[in-house]
């Protein structure tokens, strides 16, 4: 499940975004600013995705029940797809229409050393919010590469945020740019064309986000250390004649199901196989701590 870190850096995150929106709108609404209006969305957007990842993480922390045996942590991965989606179909769709719309017709930004001020701000608020998100990445990421480590992740949580501010940096970058042509040069048209581009910004983030969670969503294998690991415990119990193969399935960020089909020499006593298979059950857990549950399929070398 996510844990207290993971979740310190969604609470950092809805109450950075939570600020941002507010003062967007306010200044949208006094510069008539498209590309600080698309700004605001994406705030919004933000906010609400944060607490959707809230509720996704209480949600997986439920025990299991005869419903759902396994537990509920494959929710987690459900709402961050959730969240991939309304990136795409809220953020990006608003944005870009109001982007089209602002070259269409274009007219001047009002008051533009407004827009100036709460992008800065902005900047700071969202600056501090992925810093946070980062730290817990670094943490996370240990020696493996970024791109690697994103593609190994299990926890939606902590990617999630540290995407939606990567995003939400780069578009506040270009509404800077974008408000600052349309005002120093006189070309308003710069305004819609930067809110066009904040809209292409949050597809791409929502297409990544949606991509990496779906093989989570939709059934993924732990981790090839975890299996490494449990191949290893299983070839030093000296009752295994043979081991035939290891199944996993990450049920939440750490939950792990395991299935392992092993090959017991001929003439072990019944309650010998028992032990054996009790003794394996727990050394496993012990070797790997995120695998939850083990199914040991006992079959005879003949």
């Amino acid at each position: 499940m996510a844990n207290a870190n993971s979740k310190k850096v969604i609470y950092a995150a809805l109450a950075g975004n939570a600020l941002i929106a507010v003062t967007k709108f306010v200044a949208a609404g006094i510069t008539g600013s498209s590309a600080m209006l698309a700004e605001g969305i994406h705030s919004v957007v933000d906010t609400g995705n944060q607490g959707l990842m809230l509720h996704g993480t209480a949600r997986a922390n439920k025990p299991a029940d005869a419903k759902h045996p396994f537990g509920y942590g494959r929710e987690l991965y459900f709402w961050a797809f959730v969240v991939a989606i309304l990136i795409f179909a809220v953020g990006a769709g608003v944005s870009l229409y109001e982007g089209v719309a602002k070259v269409l017709h274009p007219h001047p930004v009002t008051s533009p050393a407004v827009n100036y001020v709460v992008l800065l701000l902005a900047m700071a608020f969202e600056g501090w919010a992925f810093s946070v998100a980062y730290k817990e990445f670094q943490q996370i990421k240990g020696e493996r590469g970024f791109i690697q480590a994103v593609r190994e992740s299990k926890d939606p949580t902590v990617i999630t945020v540290l995407f939606e501010d990567t995003a939400a940096l780069s578009g506040l970058v270009v509404a800077f740019l974008g408000v600052g042509m349309a005002h120093l040069f006189g070309w308003p048209v710069m305004d819609g064309v930067a809110s066009i581009v904040i809209g292409l910004i949050l597809g791409a983030t929502a297409f990544l986000l949606a991509y990496e969670t779906k093989g989570l969503l939709v059934g993924e294998a732990a981790l090839p250390r975890v299996t490494a690991g449990i191949r290893g415990v299983v070839r030093e119990e000296p009752d295994v004649e043979r081991l035939n193969e290891v199944l996993t399935l990450q049920l939440g960020p750490d939950d792990v199901l395991a299935t392992v089909s092993v090959e017991f020499a001929d003439g072990l006593p019944t309650g010998r196989i028992e032990q054996t298979v009790a003794r394996l059950d727990a050394a496993i857990k012990k070797a790997q701590p995120e695998v939850t549950r083990v199914y040991i399929e006992a079959a005879t070398a003949s």
